[in-house]
């Protein structure tokens, strides 16, 4: 198994935010930017507001298992930043899953939409 690719750096994901396109729903805020790597990473961004290092854990192990598993069908060469909201904690896995596909159909992430 590959590991994902990270995006670690501040200003990087200062860059997202700024220039980057974000899509909404109640269980996270998906941002994207192309890259020239040719290959997606991703960061995942938990507030403090959410809850103790446990449930902030719990929370980035759900978003990147989502992604894991939706990866095959992702359009390569972005940078994604998911942020966790508090649904994305406490909120059915099935559901989470559901709203990370909304947030990429909506920044036309997934392979069958790319333009």
């Amino acid at each position: 198994m590959k590991n994902t690719d990270t995006i670690k750096e501040n200003r990087t994901f200062r860059l997202i935010y700024r220039r980057g396109r974000s899509a909404v729903t109640p269980f996270l805020v998906a941002y994207c930017r192309p890259n020239r790597l040719g290959r997606n990473r991703l960061g995942i961004t938990v507030s403090t507001k959410l809850g103790g290092a446990v449930v902030r854990n719990r929370a980035r192990r759900r978003l990147r298992e989502v992604y894991r598993l939706a990866q095959p069908q992702l359009a390569q060469g972005f940078d994604i930043v998911l942020v966790a909201r508090s649904k994305a904690v406490s909120g059915p896995y099935d559901h989470l899953t559901k709203a990370f596909f909304r947030a990429c159909r909506d920044l036309n992430l997934l392979k069958d939409h790319v333009s």
